[in-house]
């Protein structure tokens, strides 16, 4: 396709005629020159909003950008309602390209019961891979909010399944044919398989019900990043047993293979909480069927402390996320 705004036929093809999903709450969706959506709510619901890029994978990026932006508005405490996507095309994509895309991005909206409500798509000379940005829409109700900064001194920091799915997937994905000098087809298979723990919707209903104090979703900068972005939010120090943040061995051994921290590794699908008590909020996830771990404390002060047996480190500020250095 050519530089500039996708044609209006294209738009129709491949955009509008693959969106089916309706919420009720939406007035005004996605159109031929509809600049904007509009939503009605109750009177004692609040709107919330995320945003994120999709810019790490060229694979699977339709249904990434709803999961993402799903997980962001879910560890606020707020149902999802709809996206809007700004897809920015390389020049010279094929329509089928848009047209799988938007198709991804239905079906995730479909499963996750949300509405791409509208957006704007573009062939443009200023990228030289397709990019993503994803506007996400939810509601709460009023008092339920649920922030990264409601972590206080005392609580129990709990993850939920495995940090750094979402890399391992991405990473058995995008470069299946060096893998393949070291690993069977198999072990490849499994680490693309963990996309299908990405979500962290099922953890974050459960987490608000059984009273957590603060979710963050882990994406990029990984589990280190996460646990310093919510203590820095909180105004409080951490207390971090290394050898009890949950780790697959694809992870580890592809992250071997590339020489990549797994801790500094996008990690969509695994939730970071706090709670008062955090064996509780475990049980309460693994009767749901969903892993979690207590992983340590928070507390006064502003020492972020990460312990592995006799080792002791201090937790740095969020570097570039692990996955850049391989896929970039």
């Amino acid at each position: 396709m050519k530089t500039g705004k996708i044609p209006e036929s294209v738009l129709k093809r491949s955009v509008l005629r693959q969106l089916h999903n309706r919420r009720d709450e939406v007035l005004m969706g996605a159109g031929v020159g509809e600049d904007c959506a509009a939503l009605k709510l109750a009177g004692d619901e609040i709107l919330v909003m995320s945003t994120d890029p999709i810019t790490g994978t060229g694979k699977d990026m339709g249904e990434l950008a709803i999961l993402v932006t799903a997980n962001d508005l879910a560890s606020s405490g707020a149902e999802p309602i709809g996206v809007m996507l700004t897809i920015l095309l390389p020049v010279g994509t094929e329509e089928a390209v848009l047209k799988q895309m938007m198709k991804e991005a239905e079906a995730a909206c479909e499963k996750y019961n949300m509405q791409v409500l509208g957006g704007h798509t573009e062939i443009s000379a200023a990228v030289n891979r397709p990019l993503v940005s994803v506007t996400g829409v939810g509601k709460a109700k009023k008092g339920t909010l649920i922030s990264t900064a409601g972590v206080r001194p005392g609580m129990d920091i709990v993850v939920s399944k495995w940090i750094g799915i979402e890399g391992t997937a991405i990473l058995a994905k995008e470069k299946e044919k060096e893998l393949l000098s070291k690993y069977s087809t198999t072990f490849i298979d499994r680490a693309k398989d963990l996309d299908a723990y990405i979500s962290v919707l099922s953890e974050a209903a459960v987490a608000v019900r059984s009273g957590v104090s603060a979710m963050h979703d882990v994406t990029e900068g990984g589990i280190f990043g996460a646990l310093w972005e919510m203590a820095e939010a909180s105004g409080v120090g951490l207390e971090i047993d290394l050898k009890k943040i949950p780790v697959r061995q694809e992870t580890v051994e592809i992250c071997e293979f590339f020489g990549l921290n797994p801790y500094e590794l996008i990690s969509s699908g695994c939730m970071l909480m706090a709670a008062a008590d955090g064996n509780l909020l475990v049980h309460e996830l693994e009767k749901a069927g969903i892993p979690a771990s207590v992983i340590g404390k928070a507390t006064d002060g502003n020492d972020r402390v990460l312990y592995n047996e006799e080792e002791k480190r201090f937790l740095e500020p969020p570097k570039p996320d692990e996955l850049y250095k391989v896929v970039g």
